[in-house]
């Protein structure tokens, strides 16, 4: 399975770290996705959501929302998406390709439906 991650959306706020400094339009909540694609070329999504803060960021560690980076973003949400939270990630994009071999065929002895002509 080849995974791949992307940040979808994130909400910002000015917040007051545990210094007493203001952090303008610091990250507090990101939308993310990870997409795996099997051998066979089949696909499966999750979407997730991670809240944070920086309550606990020093001004000088602090990079403003401007100079983030995608990179980076995924950084801190793949930082949080470990243990079982990654299996479940996992098990559900696996669900998502296994049940696209599923499929619901008509009833063998119902009757076939009209066609619409």
């Amino acid at each position: 399975m080849t995974y791949t991650w992307k940040v979808t959306g994130m909400k910002v706020e000015d917040q007051t770290n545990e210094f007493g400094q203001t952090l303008p339009n610091a990250v507090i909540q990101t939308y993310w996705e990870k997409h795996g694609v099997d051998a066979a070329g089949n696909e499966g999504m999750f979407a997730g959501a991670t809240p944070f803060t920086a309550a606990h960021v020093p001004v000088e560690d602090f990079t403003s929302f401007d100079q983030l980076t995608e990179n980076q973003v995924l950084g801190w949400i793949q930082a949080v998406v470990v243990g079982d939270y990654e299996n479940h990630v996992n098990a559900q994009i696996q669900k998502q390709i296994d049940d696209q071999a599923i499929s619901e065929p008509p009833l063998p002895w119902a009757a076939p439906e009209p066609d619409a002509a």
